[in-house]
């Protein structure tokens, strides 16, 4: 079992995610071979709030180029965490509304 540390990575910051916030839905980078179960007990546990759904996603990484040089950043996993209606917020998020 990994670490909680280590499975989720680091809060998705868009329009988007920011919209969602008001149904209580928050979206993470996590690491890519962590699953649904492993998300969820890891939110759980970092952030002492009840999870009721985990939907994840896998994410390709972008063509990028520098003159004549074509590289690709990294794929990625991006998780949604919705949360039950009585568990409180998660305290990261409560000033970006």
């Amino acid at each position: 079992m990994k670490a909680a540390q280590d499975i989720i990575l680091k809060p998705v910051i868009t329009e988007k995610s920011m919209d969602d916030l008001q149904t209580g839905k928050y979206t993470f980078k996590v690491a890519k071979d962590a699953n649904k179960s492993e998300i969820k007990k890891a939110v759980e546990q970092l952030f002492g709030v009840e999870v009721a759904k985990v939907n994840t996603m896998n994410c390709s990484g972008r063509t990028k180029r520098v003159g004549r040089y074509v590289g690709k950043t990294s794929d990625w996993k991006k998780a949604i965490i919705t949360l039950t209606e009585g568990s409180k917020a998660i305290e990261f998020f409560e000033g970006m509304v």
